[in-house]
Order: C-alpha cells, then structure tokens, then sequence
C-alpha cells in the first residue's frame, strides 16, 4: 500500500473527514469474544477520533489510544471521555517502547491495517505486546467487497492468510460487510523455504579446474572447437563447483581428486550471446592419474603446459579458461576480455 503521510491524514480530518461509524455488529462481536477482564487494559491502534477507544472505555478497559494525526487526537481528547490516554504515535515507524505500557489484554486497529506498509514486521511487535489469553482483533474491509478503486483500503485473502499465521487461533466474524479478525495465541511458526515455480533458463553456471603436475605445469586441452580450456564443465542440479570440478576432472580427462581438496578461489562472471555466464575457478592440488582423452568428442587431447607459456599457445585460449587461469597467476595473460570477479577467501 502506499504510505499516506501524516500532514495528509491532517487535512483529512481538519476538513470533516470522517470513517465509518462503529456498527452494532461490531459492538456485539466486542462483547462477545473480547469482553474486558479486570482491569483490563487495551491499546487501540489508528484510534483517528477516538470512537472505538470510547467504546472499549465504556466496555470497562482502560484504554491507550494511539493515531499520528494530531489533527484526530485534538478532536478526539475534546471529548474528555474517562479511561481514554491519547497519544501521538507512528507504530511503523516509533519505537513502540514509547506506549504507555508493556503489554495489553487487547489491542486493536480498525479501518487501518491495510494502511500498514510493513505488515509483518508490526504484526512481530504487536504480538510482543500482548499480555498472556490476550487477543489482537482487526477490523478491516475485504478486497472483494469493495469496489476496485478502493482496493487500497482492504485486505484480499493472500494478506488475510498472512495476517492469521502464527497465531494458535485466528477467528474470523463479519461485522456488518466488514471482517473482524480475532487472534490469540503467538505461535511463531518453523521457518519455511519455497521456490516460485519452474524459472526460465537464464545462465550458464560451471567450474574451470586448474591442476598442476610437479614441475608446476598446468594442464590444458586442445578442443575440437579450436581452442585451448581447462578441465571443467557445468554443474549439476544440487551439485557444489568444488563437486563439479572434481566429477568434470574425472570424467574428462581420468584423473581423480578428492572434492574435500578442491578450493574454490574466485567467481567469475561474463556473458555469451547475450547469456550470463558464472564460472567458479578451482583449483585442485591433489590428484592421481594421468591425463587421457576420455571424451574425444569433445577434445583431441591434453597437454601440461609451462605457466609462463600461457601467451604463446599458438592458438586461442577459451575465454572462461583463462579468466580462470588469470585468478591463479595474475598478470600472466595480457589484454583479457572483460568479467566481474569475485573472489573467495579460503577457509
């Protein structure tokens, strides 16, 4: 919802506006399932001229009434209604310290919720704010009972669900068109994960491995499309990018290496053909086995090459590769293309 300023709810009130009376309904849904125990205590929040609070007043709570209107609180202390404290307060944005009191049997909020930008986060302190058997009870209108030019003032069933979770009982009445809610029992809930359904197809995501023999050589491959690359390849579904160089290692050229020594060092990120493309350099120390041409579809063969040889190789290196490589002996290879480079401490 947008948030309203406060020098607009001033203007609203100092020029007569005004929001639905409190219903018969409503009063007999209070009496109900909110009846004042003693010395029971209520905070009203959004009180704008105080009808609801004098109500509860009258109903035997003391009451706390809070708006950020001074405008509605000037006309709503005029009428001098016992058992009624007014104060000016933001309760998205004040610290909620500043309440005349800890906690509260009831609290409420009429017509206000859908005002509410930070729903959630509120709806945490709020409960915090309750006394124990107490309830928290929102009045609101319901998107589908209002016309779609007023949608800004109700809530739909998403934003109702999400105002009933954690509570151990969240009852729903209707009072006069309008829904009051009635909840008791904070009951945070376990915290829960969940994607948002199948995505599109939007990078490339893989390792490049840099293995070195004992001399210090660093083996490369000559592929079938005419460049030079490392061992490496895509991940899998679930699959680390230590994981992945380990398996792409194996798979591509025999040898095998131990995941728990694989060292991610850097991420690196580019594009081809308009597509991201992530790259994790990781380097691998230790191994057993000897290069073979595992896969020719793919390459012809494998080579250990000296480092300082990395500009001379007689024919291209692949872009990835020797972003890769770049991680490992900086400086070595001049005039790379552009990438982003994150790199990663090791642990």
């Amino acid at each position: 919802m947008a948030y309203v300023k406060r020098a607009e709810w001033d203007a609203h009130y100092a020029d007569g506006g005004r929001f639905r009376e409190l219903g018969d309904g409503e009063r007999r849904l209070l009496a109900e399932h909110v009846p004042a125990p003693a010395g029971g205590l209520a905070l009203d929040l959004g009180c704008g001229l105080g009808e609801l609070a004098r109500h509860l007043a009258g109903s035997g709570y003391r009451v706390d009434a809070v708006d950020w209107s001074e405008a509605a609180l000037a006309e709503a202390r005029s009428t001098g209604e016992a058992g009624v404290t007014y104060r000016r307060l933001d309760i998205e944005r004040d610290d909620l310290s500043q309440l005349p009191h800890p906690s509260y049997d009831l609290i409420t909020i009429r017509l206000g919720w859908a005002f509410v930008g930070d729903r959630t986060r509120v709806l945490n302190r709020l409960r915090e704010r309750l006394r124990p058997g107490g309830a928290l009870c929102v009045i609101t209108p319901v998107a589908d009972a209002v016309p779609d030019d007023r949608r800004d003032i109700a809530l739909d069933e998403e934003e109702i669900g999400l105002l009933g979770a954690g509570w151990a009982f969240a009852d729903r009445y209707d009072a006069d068109g309008l829904a009051m809610f009635v909840l008791r029992g904070p009951s945070p809930t376990a915290p829960r994960y969940a994607g948002k359904g199948r995505p599109s197809p939007h990078a490339l995501t893989g390792a490049g491995v840099v293995v070195t023999d004992r001399a210090g050589r660093v083996l490369l491959g000559w592929s079938v499309r005419g460049v030079w690359e490392l061992p490496g390849g895509k991940n899998d579904a679930d699959e680390d990018f230590a994981a992945a160089a380990v398996r792409e290692l194996q798979e591509e050229t025999s040898l095998t290496a131990d995941p728990a020594g694989a060292r991610v060092r850097a991420i690196l990120m580019d594009s081809v053909h308009g597509i991201p493309r992530v790259t994790a350099a990781v380097r691998v120390t230790a191994f057993t086995g000897e290069p073979v041409v595992t896969e020719p579809r793919l390459v012809h063969r494998w080579e250990w090459h000296e480092v300082g040889d990395l500009p001379w190789l007689g024919g291209p290196l692949f872009t990835p590769s020797a972003h890769v490589l770049d991680v490992m002996w900086p400086g070595v290879l001049p005039g790379l293309p552009a990438v982003h480079r994150y790199p990663v401490a090791d642990g």
